[in-house]
């Protein structure tokens, strides 16, 4: 079942900012549900650096139509200076679901 949802992942330094932005996103209308995960550990590297942090991965539900929208105000909102923002398609999933998800990220 074709549709125009996807995932995009995200993360946050803590659950606090990671509620904030999950809600701002719902209330905005530009994601139909945020998962916030519990704490993990992130090593990458930064600006010639290896890193280690503790984040929190945000799981967004949305809708291709929203994705500028979406990041434009996640840039906006965000704490870090370059945040994740990787987008996966939705291949199928329940019916009921999808429009469900469709209907949640309409603007109004």
């Amino acid at each position: 079942m074709p549709n125009d949802c996807v995932l995009v992942l995200t993360t946050v330094p803590d659950d606090e900012r990671g509620d904030a932005l999950a809600r701002t996103l719902v209330d905005d209308r530009l994601a139909a549900c945020v998962n916030l995960h519990r704490p993990m550990v992130s090593i990458y590297r930064w600006k010639g650096q290896v890193e280690c942090d503790t984040e929190r991965q945000l799981v967004i539900k949305t809708t291709r139509d929203r994705l500028p929208a979406l990041e434009a105000r996640l840039h906006e909102l965000h704490s870090y200076e370059l945040p994740e923002f990787i987008i996966i398609a939705i291949d199928g999933g329940s019916a009921a679901y999808v429009t469900w998800l469709t209907e949640q990220t309409r603007s109004e």
